[in-house]
């Protein structure tokens, strides 16, 4: 192993919440090597980001404090303008005044936050952000630093490489190309380069808003880059391409990087060493090679077991509960590292396999039934509106779609971010109006449908949104939200009331809360109360509020700890079998889409590239970017189909 870079001894970060001290991060240590990845794993609330924001010196105070601990960084100082001179001599970055240790961040240690579009000012262009960054660090003019900013959005891959602008223009000129002087195609190249630096946050995709962050956080040549979920919630292949970007800027700038996620299948890509957290402590550490094939705490095999494998057809996933047991109490004094909470399960408890021949049989049953849903030449166009409001063009997001969707059948819905699969799943259940084409709900042509009717329509067409943050309302409580379908409804219909659930709507409310996992004593309390999973949860239990048999889960799984969402993905199922649902199931995920589904459509630029049979399209896809999608999916997990 080479020399540390970075050493952390024994850290303890305290939060003061409702009167008492919880320590969020408990005696944690760990080594940076230099040159190499470590990968800090772990569900939200392990202390994973407590540990990297403790690096930075970045916990907020109060009512976080740093309590105990040692933090020795060895780098080039950074009084020096050159990254390459003689290391310094190791220096504890939690003994310094916050004015010396301000000339270490972002110039020796620098960091990817979670949320790019809420780490970048929506007010400024990225160009003046990231020239703002390199102005602070390094002693740059402004035009200096536009030069240096595009350089690196170029490096980062936003920007393409002159070569290939020089092309773009070139075809943009059409035949006045051949009187354009070197001089003159050279300007043409800045100009489109400074495009990118004059381009908002809103303007830009998330994969996009990543690079930009990633390009701020290189600027000043940084010994260490500190990446906190930078992949939360991106496409698979967007996804590949920032691990790529990281594995590549890593290599060429000899940079050490601490990654931080709860997904140890994206860890495999990219860490040289592991170190998995739990309730604040590190329960294990190794190399990737040795956390993957031979896992010692349970949790850690819990978290290689629950997320969706695609060379799998399991009836339900196994979650870190199935490894470990219940929850401490707050009485019960138990040390997570050497007396963790392992149950009598073995390394891995055997979950119920669904044969190809139950498969077959079971499409068979579905699609031998009238369709509940019928989709006809589905087209949806946004007006793109120039000067004075007038409409110069249109963008084409659904482009003459067609399919069915059985009673009682799930179908997966896959693609990258603006495939157009969130605007169909929003047009079906008519929040946009298409433009042509129809859909037929049992029977029933619903596509002009309007006012009193369309509502009564929406009492079985419901949707469960990507954000459940934003879908619930901060200022109602988790019971009145339940409740508030059954109230714009009209009360309680004979129909429901002839379900479980009572006969009002607080009793309907209280019962859907206990069937999502929560209790009806958590009707009282407000939405930022609970955590991503539980809000998942309530939103779930808000959709099934008026009973409905058709609901779209749109991307409803995508921002939760793979622990959470196999909690998730088994309660969707369930509901399934119990309230006889039908869902069409949206996601970026093949390998979610895979578990949940028994057949799967794949949509790319507004068109439907293929659909079929669930293990169909993952074994043997016809289209090629079916082919990208599966290809995309992290290493760290099998990702070849099993063969006979």
């Amino acid at each position: 192993m080479t020399d540390p870079i970075l050493q952390i001894r024994n850290l303890r970060v305290q939060f003061q919440t409702e009167g008492q001290r919880v320590n969020a991060v408990d005696g944690v240590s760990l080594t940076l090597p230099r040159g190499q990845t470590l990968g800090i794993v772990g569900e939200s609330g392990s202390g994973k980001s407590v540990t990297s924001l403790s690096v930075m010196r970045l916990v907020p105070t109060p009512p976080g404090q740093i309590v105990e601990g040692e933090i020795w960084f060895q780098g080039a100082s950074p009084d020096t303008a050159d990254a390459n001179n003689e290391q310094s001599n190791p220096v504890d970055l939690l003994q310094l005044p916050i004015s010396a240790m301000q000339a270490y961040r972002g110039s020796q240690i620098s960091m990817i936050f979670q949320e790019p579009m809420s780490s970048l000012n929506p007010v400024y262009t990225c160009g003046f952000q990231i020239v703002e960054a390199l102005r602070l660090h390094d002693d740059l003019s402004a035009a200096a630093a536009r030069r240096r900013a595009m350089a690196l959005l170029q490096e980062v891959k936003l920007i393409p490489p002159d070569a290939e602008l020089q092309q773009m223009v070139l075809e943009t000129a059409g035949k006045e190309s051949a009187s354009l002087s070197e001089t003159e195609l050279q300007k043409q190249v800045n100009r489109q380069k400074r495009s990118y630096l004059n381009r908002y946050p809103h303007q830009l995709s998330g994969g996009q808003i990543q690079r930009v962050m990633i390009a701020m956080a290189i600027a000043s040549n940084p010994a260490i880059l500190i990446a906190d979920e930078p992949t939360t919630a991106l496409d698979v292949t967007v996804q590949a391409t920032i691990l790529d970007l990281l594995r590549e800027l890593r290599d060429r700038r000899q940079m050490s990087i601490i990654f931080v996620t709860h997904d140890l299948g994206i860890v495999a890509e990219l860490a040289d060493t592991v170190a998995v957290m739990y309730q604040g402590q590190v329960v294990e550490t190794g190399t990737a090679q040795e956390i993957f094939e031979n896992p010692q705490h349970p949790y850690t095999r819990g978290l290689l077991a629950c997320r969706p494998r695609p060379d799998q057809r399991l009836k339900r996933l196994p979650t870190v509960a199935d490894f470990m047991a219940s929850e401490p109490s707050e009485t019960q004094d138990l040390d997570p590292v050497t007396d963790p909470p392992i149950t009598d399960a073995p390394l891995s408890p055997a979950q119920p396999e669904m044969s190809e021949s139950d498969m077959q049989d079971r499409l068979e049953t579905l699609t031998q039934q009238p369709p509940l849903l019928r989709v006809q030449n589905l087209q949806v166009f946004f007006p793109v509106k120039g000067m004075f409001g007038k409409t110069v063009r249109y963008v084409t997001a659904v482009n003459n779609v067609s399919f069915d969707v059985y009673p009682g059948e799930t179908l997966g819905l896959v693609g990258e971010s603006g495939c157009g699969k969130t605007t169909l799943g929003r047009t079906l259940v008519r929040l946009i109006k298409p433009t042509s084409g129809n859909i037929l709900y049992n029977g029933r042509d619903i596509t002009q449908l309007r006012g009193r009717h369309l509502r009564k329509l929406r009492q079985n067409l419901q949707i469960i949104f990507q954000d459940p943050y934003s879908s619930l309302d901060p200022r109602m409580n988790v019971g009145t939200a339940i409740m508030e379908p059954m109230r714009i409804a009209g009360g309680i219909t004979d129909r429901i009331a002839a379900e479980q659930g009572g006969n009002t709507p607080r009793d309907r409310a209280a019962y859907l809360l206990e069937r999502v996992g929560l209790t009806p004593n958590d009707m009282s309390r407000y939405p930022h109360e609970f955590s991503g999973g539980q809000r998942q949860r309530i939103c779930i239990a808000r959709a099934l509020a008026l009973n409905p048999k058709f609901i779209i889960c749109d991307e409803s799984v995508s921002a939760l700890d793979v622990s959470v969402q196999a909690q998730v993905l088994n309660l969707l199922k369930e509901l399934q079998r119990e309230f006889d649902l039908t869902y069409i199931f949206i996601s970026h995920d093949l390998s979610v889409v895979k578990f949940m589904s028994d057949r799967i459509m794949v949509m790319n630029r507004g068109k439907l590239e293929e659909i079929g049979a669930a293990d169909q399209i993952y074994c043997h896809p016809q289209a090629e970017y079916t082919r990208k999608l599966i290809a995309s999916i992290p290493a760290g997990l099998p990702t070849q189909p099993k063969t006979a």
